[in-house]
């Protein structure tokens, strides 16, 4: 008889999950921030031409395309709209053709929005929160919070701000980097770099911020010599756990980077994503300032165990349910 109907993880991890997942809702209660619930069937989708959907379809009245949410972000930007104050969600979110060592197409996310706030004051609640999920399980060292820029020169001495194609196509041959043959892109070489070898030299505990302009996805863009995303990411071990912003708030500029997504679509030859008009709407009516945040539970699981395959940490990953 096959023992393919097992779970894959072991049950202390399922056990660990659900401590894990308890601390989280405690330290939010704590803090006085409201666990909300939103749909995960929705009649928009992300326009990031780096992200696909799962679409579906509904039969009933009103029916038409459906999409399975790959973040909770844009109805629970609605809910901020509505005056909902600090809220958290901890949810299934789903992305097609993801799955690995470090990705599975359905995965569980902590997402959270702090009205008020910058992402500098975020990350620091952000060190808080895994602290408290991580620490009991763990010894996690003192977190280090680096400019994106300081990364890359530390790390491959190069400024990503102000280098060209050509620059950042000879330092990643020189570091014995196979390039793609189609890659031309200032950020296509920059995430080749950060892949290949800046995360690796990062710190155990690290937080990078202010991003290229270029890679703001929905966060604010500070004007400066060279413009930055107000934007962050936290990494363990060499491995992303999160990504937030100082959010944007400007509905003509929101619908604008959306029309910039789906024409970039249309010229790498995928599917144009519906817009959420909706969320629109409620940019228009008035988010407050906020920061927001996403975490990858699966992922922040991984850390606590030292593990690097996300297949241990889930019960049935991807093909086996």
């Amino acid at each position: 008889m096959s023992d393919d109907w097992r779970p894959r993880a072991d049950l202390s991890v399922l056990h660990l999950r659900a401590r894990m997942l308890a601390r989280i809702r405690a330290f939010f209660a704590a803090a006085n921030v409201l666990e909300v619930d939103t749909p995960t069937l929705s009649v928009a989708a992300t326009t990031d031409p780096n992200i696909a959907s799962f679409i579906t379809s509904f039969h009933g009245p009103e029916g038409g395309a459906r999409y399975l949410h790959t973040s909770p972000e844009l109805p629970m930007k609605r809910l901020l709209a509505a005056g909902s104050g600090p809220i958290y969600q901890i949810c299934k979110v789903f992305r097609d053709g993801e799955a690995g060592r470090r990705h599975n197409p359905e995965f569980t996310l902590l997402e959270w929005y702090r009205p008020g706030w910058d992402h500098h004051a975020l990350m620091e609640e952000v060190e808080g929160l895994v602290r408290a999920a991580v620490g009991p399980d763990r010894d996690l060292p003192g977190a280090q919070y680096l400019s994106y820029r300081e990364a890359f020169l530390d790390a491959v001495g190069v400024d990503p701000l102000s280098a060209d194609a050509r620059e950042l196509r000879a330092i990643a041959v020189g570091l014995g980097i196979e390039p793609p043959r189609e890659m031309q892109s200032v950020d296509g070489w920059l995430d080749l770099l950060m892949t290949h070898h800046v995360e690796a030299a990062l710190p155990p505990f690290a937080f990078l911020y202010d991003y290229p302009a270029s890679q703001a996805a929905l966060a604010r863009v500070r004007r400066e010599d060279y413009p930055v995303a107000e934007r962050f990411e936290l990494y363990l071990d060499g491995v992303e756990i999160a990504n937030g912003f100082h959010e944007l708030v400007d509905a003509r500029e929101q619908r604008a980077r959306f029309r910039a997504d789906n024409a970039h679509r249309r010229t790498s030859g995928l599917p144009e994503m519906p817009v959420d008009e909706r969320f629109l709407a409620a940019l228009e009516a008035g988010m407050p300032p906020s920061a927001g945040v996403a975490i990858g539970i699966d992922r922040l699981l991984l850390s606590a165990i030292a593990e690097d395959d996300i297949r241990r940490v889930v019960c049935f990953p991807n093909g086996s349910a």
